[in-house]
């Protein structure tokens, strides 16, 4: 066999290799997608839970949907820098059993930590409290930022009714005030901005009785 043969030999073969490859590859995503999907929506359906206990359901509406294609501009003129690294990606009702609003569940990701984005879940009722915060996803760092998902600097907003939190150093005298986790200072500060822009947004529902 010529030495062009060989060639042409190997290349359909490593061809063939590669079109096989290809093929499972294709079968192992369409095998996989859906529990992988469902596997997501569970884990997200748990964290909404964790965050607004109270509710029996969460659910999108005319009105969370508008919010949350406006929460850019809403971010912009509440706060302008101070959020621009972060973004709403889902707002929802959280509804009783008889589905009456009792407030809203919020996924947001601020892109300002140390290590990266960070993705929080938070609750708010009706009245403007936060009913829970869970942090999602994170690549902060062992026993530094990765603290913020600890319930004792998670607990802090919970429960406070309140415009805007700021973070300090100095110890949380006030309920507007978070005590920043010793030793990662930006990691407090990009959770915190999450959280305030959950507020700006959910502000926009007038939350005073639920209206839109």
């Amino acid at each position: 066999m010529g030495e062009g043969m060989r060639i042409l030999k190997d290349a359909c073969v490593l061809g063939a290799i590669t079109l096989a490859s290809g093929l499972l590859l294709g079968a192992v995503y369409v095998v996989t997608k859906d529990p992988i999907a469902q596997q997501e929506q569970a884990k997200k359906m748990d964290a909404y839970g964790n965050v607004f206990s109270a509710a029996e359901g969460f659910q999108p509406s005319e009105k969370t949907e508008t919010v949350q294609g406006e929460a850019a501009d809403i971010l912009l003129q509440a706060g302008g820098d101070e959020y621009e690294s972060v973004t709403i990606n889902e707002i929802l009702e959280a509804v009783d059993a008889d589905g009456s609003i009792l407030g809203y569940v919020v996924s947001v990701t601020s892109g300002s930590g140390y290590g990266g984005d960070i993705s929080l879940t938070v609750g708010v009722d009706l009245d403007g409290s936060i009913t829970g915060v869970e942090i999602t996803e994170s690549s902060e760092t062992v026993g530094l930022g990765a603290n913020a998902s600890e319930e004792s600097f998670r607990s802090q907003y919970v429960g406070k009714q309140v415009d805007h939190f700021v973070v300090t150093k100095n110890g949380s005298q006030n309920d507007n005030e978070i005590d920043a986790i010793s030793g990662a200072t930006i990691t407090s500060n990009a959770v915190t901005d999450a959280v305030n822009a959950v507020l700006c947004c959910t502000e926009a529902f007038s939350l005073e009785g639920g209206g839109a």
